[in-house]
């Protein structure tokens, strides 16, 4: 059941399209097969205990369960340095008729993302996306999700405004040995929303009341496990 306060993202796409492309999904639902497999504890040598992982790590979670989850159109099958798919767009679609184009890597000379011998690939994307007054999006590579064998840019779009057309996703593919196919469904991006304030940056030190607070809620968290979880952690769905 929806929140009264809960905020919508809308995610739209052309009628002819609706029943072939893989929708967007909440960022809690796209969870990768590695997270879900994860023990809770393991074994640390050094301290010779059990300890949490990451898997127990509240900031971790609340980072890759945040947003949403836009995923490839179509199986992309990769062998060479050669891409190939099928995705039939209907004729009467709006959009673009292939899942992925490219850009020259010129545009990106004189940054990391260059490699003079490639092109940046861009996933496409077929939905417009509305956020609320005042909020932009940030597309960014799926959270912790390094297995995957492209990175995507990140990009901050004001998608309250930029909303009647459709943002696409550069990405650098850095598995140069990766061959056989990215299933249809595959994170691509992940979408953040954020809320537009100004921030100014302000210096200060410590008080002795605020050094005597960190003192003993460090040494608390050093004796007991679990809270920033309990005491600490906000609701963010």
């Amino acid at each position: 059941m929806a929140q009264d306060n809960q905020m919508s993202l809308v995610f739209r796409c052309a009628p002819e399209l609706a029943p072939l492309l893989p929708p967007p999904i909440p960022a809690v639902q796209g969870l990768p097969d590695w997270f879900k497999a994860m023990p809770q504890k393991a074994f640390n040598a050094m301290t010779q205990e059990d300890e949490q992982t990451l898997k127990r790590c509240p900031p971790f979670i609340d980072a890759m369960t945040y947003g949403f989850l836009l995923p490839l159109v179509c199986d992309l099958h990769v062998d060479d340095g050669e891409f190939r798919w099928e995705f039939d767009v209907p004729p009467a679609a709006a959009g673009a008729r292939s899942p992925i184009g490219f850009h020259d890597g010129s545009q990106a000379a004189g940054s990391p993302f260059f490699r003079d011998d490639r092109f940046i690939i861009k996933f496409r994307n077929y939905w417009t996306i509305e956020a609320p007054p005042g909020y932009s999006l940030l597309f960014t590579h799926p959270v912790n999700r390094p297995e995957l064998p492209f990175t995507a840019v990140s990009g901050l779009v004001d998608c309250d405004r930029y909303c009647d057309t459709l943002v696409h996703f550069p990405v650098v593919w850095h598995d140069e040995n990766f061959s056989g196919v990215l299933p249809k469904g595959t994170p691509v991006v992940q979408c953040m929303p954020v809320k537009r304030e100004s921030w100014a940056l302000r210096l200060d030190t410590l008080s002795d009341e605020q050094a005597r607070r960190m003192q003993e809620l460090t040494s608390a968290i050093g004796r007991e496990q679990g809270i920033y979880r309990r005491q600490f952690r906000a609701g963010k769905r």
